[in-house]
């Protein structure tokens, strides 16, 4: 298991960005998915930050 902020192989819906940022802070991936889908329709900034992380975090090997 990784330390820091990784996107895991397992446990993907379309990128691993919400589950490599649940697996860091030791949180279920439903609530970080959950809060990700009501930012962007909410505010509409969430699309872009979630494609700029998926660039930024490393896959996990």
């Amino acid at each position: 298991m990784a330390t820091g902020l990784v996107r895991p192989a397992s446990e993907r819906m379309i990128a691993g960005v919400c589950a490599g940022i649940a697996e860091r802070f030791g949180v279920s991936v439903t609530p970080v998915r959950v809060l990700t889908v009501l930012f962007t329709v909410f505010f509409g900034v969430t699309i872009p930050i979630y494609m700029v992380l998926w660039i930024l975090i490393p896959c996990e090997e």
